[in-house]
């Protein structure tokens, strides 16, 4: 396995700029997700690395080699598509002994490792079948299966999931991730479901029109977003984004909403001007005491949670309580937040006036 180095890599395709400065490391052994919206340039950049796109500039260094030039098949690394792209006319064992035969290898040396890789991948009563009639599961195994066969120095995975259904869905993401510990491969999986990154991935990279938003692990892009696209665009509800006009100095530890205050993190930049006030929906609290109140307009039982829809001079604010907590629509609630959970944003630069505890969390992501 290797570790992926990407440096300032763009792709042009005429005057459409698909990929833009993108910089990050890729360690040996990881499970990296690349994860945004479609058309943000994470399929682009996954087939830059593959070498199934040649980028218009920057470097690609793979286990140490710079490889941005080279061909897909001097890259020594396995794709694996949305779409199987299996050979139809072609049995189970055929299409994962497939890459081998091209490879010359002997008949029994083959033999041996599709045996083994069927193993690994719980297939081996389906080896004669062909493809043809497979659940789609099975056949994502079999694509699996012929990837990991040639014993790669990395695996790129692109929304190999995306074709199954949500059930049968969250049941292979736990196995792919389950074989990806088995092997210790480094895996580079793109995907523009935020529930399946947060789950799967060692590190994640957030991308939005073709740039890097956010580089880190899940719990650090989660808790500490480093811009508004990724505070809005990871969580369920996304963070609750609170608009006000203030001045605000580094140092700073409180800020005003609607002329009442609250602590914040510590503040390392300045702005002024139209700023944002950030907190995700488990961290409002229903307080009768504070005097920032809102309107209950919504209330969504989720079992153990609910989710409390409330408006208030600022926006729309969503708190996730307790399902044993008694809120009905109409009702005026005083609300409270955590200190240290609460991020600002700078509206102009979309982003994240970062304090000193997260700020630091980041900059060693």
């Amino acid at each position: 396995m290797a570790q992926i180095i990407i440096k300032n890599l763009r792709k042009d395709f005429g005057d459409f700029t698909a990929v833009q400065s993108s910089s990050f490391t890729i360690e040996d052994g990881e499970f990296f997700m690349l994860l945004g919206p479609s058309g943000c340039g994470k399929t682009t950049t996954l087939r830059m690395i593959a070498g199934l796109e040649l980028p218009t500039s920057g470097e690609i260094f793979i286990d140490g080699e710079e490889v941005s030039q080279k061909p897909a098949s001097q890259r020594d690394i396995a794709f694996v598509f949305q779409m199987f792209a299996l050979y139809p006319h072609l049995n189970v064992r055929q299409n994962i002994s497939y890459p081998l035969k091209s490879q010359r290898m002997p008949s029994a040396q083959i033999k041996t490792k599709v045996a083994e890789v069927a193993r690994v991948l719980g297939i081996e009563d389906i080896l004669n079948k062909p493809v043809g009639g497979l659940s789609g599961g099975d056949r994502q195994r079999v694509a699996l299966g012929r990837a990991i066969v040639r014993d790669p120095k990395a695996f790129l995975m692109d929304e190999p999931l995306g074709a199954l259904d949500a059930e049968f869905r969250e049941h292979m993401s736990q196995e792919l991730r389950a074989l990806h510990d088995r092997m210790g491969a480094t895996t580079v999986y793109v995907t523009h479901d935020q529930l399946e990154a947060m789950q799967m991935g060692d590190k994640i990279v957030v991308m939005n029109h073709g740039s890097v938003e956010q580089f880190g692990v899940p719990q650090q892009i989660y808790d500490w977003p480093a811009t508004l696209f990724v505070a809005d665009f990871i969580g369920s509800p996304q963070m609750n984004l609170l608009p006000f006009n203030a001045t605000v100095a580094e140092g700073d530890t409180s800020v005003a909403l609607s002329g009442h205050h609250f602590e914040i993190p510590r503040l390392r930049q300045a702005a002024s001007g139209d700023l944002i006030f950030g907190v995700r929906p488990e961290h409002v609290t229903l307080d009768q005491s504070s005097a920032f109140r809102g309107n209950v307009t919504a209330v969504e039982y989720l079992g153990t949670t609910q989710i409390i829809t409330l408006e208030t001079p600022n926006g729309m604010v969503k708190a996730r309580v307790a399902a044993a907590q008694t809120v009905k629509t109409g009702q005026d609630i005083g609300l409270g937040f955590t200190a240290r959970t609460i991020t600002i944003f700078d509206v102009s630069t979309g982003a994240a006036l970062l304090s000193d505890a997260n700020r630091e969390v980041l900059d060693h992501g």
